[in-house]
């Protein structure tokens, strides 16, 4: 009988999101408005208290939303870290902008801040100054936002800080998401939290998000007429949608728990291994471990983690490369990158894995992913 294939991050739900979407049905409040849309909105603003939200239908509109608030256009600058999916970077061109990637650092593997500071003077001496500077945080770890966010307000530059992977982690004391002038949220399938597809937009600016909401629902004025004296989209969540996000928003407590569960598994089962290193948790911050992420060195090992997730792929369990940074994309050639010394980006590319992660694994399932990885890197270790 075939083994079931164990999964990265998988859709987890709570038990009361069928409750949420009988209501929508049930009131046939179904389109892009409703009691679900408010209370999903509600919940994520106490969440993380922030003052306002708008709940639409990707991370990558929410991103979008916020470069136009921002004013962004054609050929305007925008930063944007590197090691990122490519939905961090993609609204930028939307907007006929120009990225500029900025490297990580090692400790947090997000956004260095001290790159970044040396590109904003180079930009500065240049008189072309950026739109918009957008950090993201990543497989559910903050980046040093209070530097990051301390530079740009010298150098008088909005953050958007992208937190699609990080809902729930906290960096000194704040929650991920609420650092910068906006914040963005994606509850697409595979993160900690999901609505099948959606996001959101978040900031203690309420007038912005009033604005982000126009524009959401296609900058309609108020008029009996359709008029229209702005760029619109349709980017709303549905009501059904933010249904499921009401019931995920319910048990995400007990999903960090879990992810962080997991990740204490695997450093249990591997952290022995010389040549072995988990993802750091930055000091003053609280990983969610949405994905326990980990770097191979080829050179003590004698393998490449490329060959791991190929191995493990074969044995029906789906792990993953790091993002391959932006900068090496095809699609991003003639971009300016910012890096000192080692490209940090690339090296956690070329070395990095994410482990299976999904929060309806077994202990026993976990267990067999880590007597895999042994296995492949010839390091022998009973496992209990």
């Amino acid at each position: 009988m075939p083994r079931n294939r164990i999964l990265l991050s998988s859709p987890h739900m709570g038990g009361n999101e069928k409750k949420y979407i009988k209501e929508a049905f049930k009131t046939n409040w179904i389109a892009p408005v409703g009691n679900n849309v408010n209370e999903f909105e509600r919940q994520v603003r106490d969440f993380t208290g922030t003052k306002a939200a708008c709940a639409v239908s990707s991370g990558t509109g929410a991103i979008h939303l916020a470069l136009d608030l921002l004013g962004v256009g054609k050929d305007d600058i925008v930063f944007c870290s590197s090691l990122t999916f490519v939905a961090s970077a993609n609204p930028i061109l939307y907007l006929g902008g120009r990225p500029v990637f900025i490297d990580s650092e090692r400790d947090t593997w997000n956004m260095s801040p001290e790159i970044l500071e040396q590109a904003l003077e180079f930009y500065k001496m240049h008189e072309k100054l950026p739109k918009a500077v957008i950090v993201v945080n990543l497989y559910g770890q903050s980046a040093k936002m209070d530097r990051i966010v301390e530079i740009c307000n010298r150098y008088a530059v909005s953050v958007i800080e992208d937190a699609a992977e990080s809902l729930g982690a906290v960096y000194q004391g704040k929650m991920s998401g609420t650092f910068g002038r906006f914040g963005v949220y994606s509850f697409n399938g595979n993160k900690i939290i999901t609505t099948s597809g959606g996001g959101m937009i978040i900031s203690d600016e309420e007038m912005m998000i009033r604005k982000a909401l126009e524009k959401a629902t296609q900058s309609k004025e108020a008029a009996a007429h359709y008029q229209h004296e702005t760029v619109g989209y349709n980017y709303r969540l549905s009501n059904i949608c933010a249904g499921i996000g009401r019931g995920q928003m319910e048990v995400i407590e007990d999903r960090i728990r879990q992810k962080r569960a997991i990740y204490e598994q695997y450093v249990y089962g591997l952290g022995d291994v010389d040549g072995i290193e988990f993802m750091p948790e930055a000091e003053g911050s609280f990983h969610t471990r949405w994905l326990t992420a980990m770097t191979i060195d080829p050179d003590r090992l004698g393998v490449t983690a490329g060959e791991v997730v190929e191995y493990l792929n074969e044995n029906d369990i789906e792990a993953r490369p790091v993002w391959k940074p932006l900068h090496l994309q095809p699609l991003f050639i003639g971009y300016d990158y910012f890096c000192e010394g080692q490209d940090q980006s690339r090296y956690l590319f070329e070395n990095g894995i994410c482990l299976p992660s999904d929060t309806k694994m077994t202990v026993e399932e976990i267990s067999r992913v880590i007597r895999l990885i042994r296995k492949r890197i010839r390091v022998d270790k009973v496992i209990a």
